[in-house]
């Protein structure tokens, strides 16, 4: 650094900071001249510098994820602390230094690059409209894994290693996470809206290619007050989650469930307890995404129960007049046999017919593809009733004889609904 001044000093992190590919800052060792110390010191003070530090602001200083969240005068004790011995500290500009500032030639079509180039943190979040996933899921070139708070998408080797594949397709994000707008909610109303986004970290898209970068674009909204889930955001900050959301939590029940039957009957009660990588939130509140669900979710539970589990448990076969009963059927004759109140039967399966009848009208009918904002509160309501249902019927198993002292394998601290 030759030219200790304001102007030199601001020249020198605002290249570095513009023309390196990750947008790092300037790191200034231990022991460096009194006098650019007290030049940083005046930027700093001016707004125009920002201070990140080890451990205090983030564990990697040549990352800024977002705006100091110290104090002006927090960051200046910091560079008052380089006399002594340590790592040092990174200097950023800030928006305001790069307010004027032309945003290089190579990020020409690239938003989310010049966002960054403008000042954005790395771990500054955009929002999307939901759907903007909707396409990387109908893609076979693409991966794509269902989290209850998340999505990971991202080409595949196949399509990756194919040299007539464009490379301008050839992207990946794998920390996307989920966003509610709550303002309008009302759980005992399926008819109140539930806000759903996608949140992406600016320093994810800007490595997007431009083609996809302003796709993207195309789907942001503005942030009015959003906030991504807890429980995404534990695992971002290097957090294990405090709790599982309702997909998970679905399969959890299914898996205690042919523990039970097991334990019971020597025979599971369930063929797969393996949740498919694409099953998850409706993606648009349409009626095709709604169907489409119900039938994943219906293979998942009345299609997956099996007929050697419930003979194992003696349930009958066939009724009355001879005829062949279905899974549910013989589940409900199972439980009536074992002196269960017929009230309490018809509650505890009631999720599960539900689902098989609304699956059966999509087989039955031509349907209109609606939208119906509805269907993303309904989906929510639908599988809270149904966990409470499984988890009902799991405590139940669990008073068998043979089941005395089970214990599920996993039991998290909370449920998110959401």
């Amino acid at each position: 650094m030759t030219d200790p001044t304001p102007n030199g000093l601001m020249k020198v992190v605002v290249d570095r900071y513009l023309k390196s590919g990750d947008f790092n800052g300037l790191h200034l060792h231990t022991n460096v001249e009194p006098a650019l110390v007290d030049v940083a010191k005046r930027l700093v003070a001016d707004g125009k510098l920002q201070v990140m530090v080890s451990e205090v602001d983030y564990p990697n200083p040549h990352i800024r994820p977002w705006p100091s969240r110290r104090t002006i005068e927090s960051q200046i004790e910091s560079l008052d602390e380089l006399a002594g011995a340590g790592y040092g500290v990174v200097l950023y500009p800030t928006p305001l230094a790069l307010k004027g500032v032309r945003v290089p030639a190579r990020l020409k079509g690239r938003p989310f690059g010049a966002a960054m180039a403008k000042g954005r943190g790395t771990l500054e979040l955009a929002y999307f409209s939901f759907d903007v996933l909707e396409p990387y899921r109908n893609d076979p070139r693409y991966h794509f894994r269902y989290w209850d708070f998340g999505v990971d998408m991202g080409i595949g080797d196949e399509a990756y290693l194919d040299e007539t594949e464009l490379e301008r397709d050839k992207v990946s994000l794998s920390h996307l996470g989920f966003a509610y707008d709550l303002s309008g909610y009302d759980r005992a109303d399926v008819t109140t809206p539930i806000v759903r986004r996608v949140a992406a970290f600016y320093g994810d898209l800007a490595k997007l290619t431009p083609e996809h970068q302003q796709r993207w674009q195309s789907y942001q909204v503005v942030d009015t007050g959003l906030e991504p889930h807890p429980a995404w955001w534990m695992t971002q900050m290097g957090h294990w989650a405090d709790g599982i959301g309702p997909f998970d939590h679905l399969f959890i029940e299914l898996a205690n469930l042919n523990a039970l039957w097991t334990g019971a009957f020597g025979e599971a009660l369930f063929k797969h307890t393996d949740r498919p990588q694409d099953f998850g939130w409706l993606l648009r509140p349409s009626q095709r995404e709604w169907d489409e669900f119900i039938v994943q979710l219906d293979k998942v539970l009345s299609d997956n129960i099996r007929h050697d589990g419930l003979d194992a448990a003696g349930a009958p076969r066939k009724d009355k007049n001879d005829q062949n009963l279905g899974s549910l059927t013989r589940l409900a004759a199972f439980l009536d046999g074992k002196g269960i109140d017929a009230a309490v039967v018809k509650d505890l399966l009631r999720p599960l017919r539900e689902i098989r009848q609304a699956r059966q009208k999509p087989a039955h009918a031509l349907r209109t593809n609606l939208t119906d904002k509805t269907f993303v509160h309904r989906q929510v309501a639908l599988l809270e009733d149904l966990n409470d249902a499984l988890r009902e019927l799991a405590r139940w198993m669990s008073t068998h004889p043979k089941n005395r002292g089970w214990k599920s394998d996993f039991e998290p601290d909370t449920y998110y609904r959401m």
